[in-house]
């Protein structure tokens, strides 16, 4: 029988930098008791962003620090950003945000998320100093 269920979740970030979600997002899917269907994930702010990454070598998530703040610097490229309202970081993580995803949508079957061997669930937060991230996860499956 074709269940949903639809849940907010909290994440306290430490500043920039990615925190995985995959080990919370399994403890989700098992509490809920489906088996197999869809995971829907939607970070509910504009300035981090979600991302299924590499999970064994911590530089991959260095190189793509390291390239977005190139990409997207804090000072604005060559004119400083005309939003600032909450400081010198707000404009370049509101960009970064648009460049990533906020959303996704992930299999399971057994009870266990879908994944690669080297894969993990990542929230990418932008902003300098750590925030508290609200999540929707919407479970859908039997």
């Amino acid at each position: 029988m074709l269940r949903q269920d639809l849940r907010r979740l909290t994440v306290t970030t430490r500043g920039e930098g990615f925190t995985d979600l995959t080990g919370m997002l399994q403890h989700e899917l098992d509490s809920s008791g489906l088996r197999q269907g869809l995971l829907q994930l939607v970070a509910l702010h504009t300035s981090c962003s979600l991302t299924i990454n590499e999970n064994a070598d911590p530089r991959v998530l260095h190189d793509l620090t390291t390239y977005l703040r190139a990409l997207v610097p804090q000072g604005g490229l060559g004119e400083p950003y005309a939003h600032d309202d909450e400081g010198p970081d707000d404009m370049p993580a509101h960009i970064r945000t648009a460049l990533t995803t906020t959303s996704l949508g992930l299999s399971f079957d057994q009870g266990r998320l879908v994944l690669g061997t080297w894969q993990a669930v990542y929230l990418w937060e932008h902003r300098s100093r750590g925030q508290r991230r609200q999540l929707s996860l919407h479970l859908l499956g039997d």
